[in-house]
């Protein structure tokens, strides 16, 4: 298992987000091992970037060229756009060893004749 929070974390935040980051590392552990918890956390900090974003940054972009190359400069050194990834089910259903998929998901096949719609009888 993967130690949490990650040693690698950037010391260049300011008090404030420093401050933040250390509640969401605590509220991240008080709910180890509890899985639909840590999916209301995610869930939670997903909609709080996408608030942000679509309001405060959106409003917040450079209107002139010099504002928006230091903004594009900041990306390009600083590590890219904040994006936050959702898990694809594939890499979900991985933790599940010998999950059989044809019985966890029977095909659906209904069977008609040739000439007949569905609800139509001759």
């Amino acid at each position: 298992m993967t130690d949490y929070p990650p040693g690698d974390r950037s010391d260049s935040l300011p008090e404030d987000l420093t401050q933040l980051s250390n509640l969401i590392d605590q509220a991240a552990l008080n709910r180890r091992d509890k899985h639909v918890a840590l999916l209301a956390l995610l869930r939670l900090l997903e909609q709080r970037h996408r608030d942000i974003c679509e309001t405060l940054f959106y409003d917040a972009l450079p209107d002139n060229r010099q504002t928006l190359y230091a903004l594009l400069r900041d990306i390009e050194v600083n590590g890219g756009w904040p994006y936050i990834q959702r898990m694809k089910l594939q890499a979900l259903l991985a933790n599940l060893p010998g999950l059989d998929f044809g019985s966890l998901f029977p095909p659906i096949v209904e069977t008609l004749d040739d000439d007949e719609f569905p609800g139509e009888e001759k």
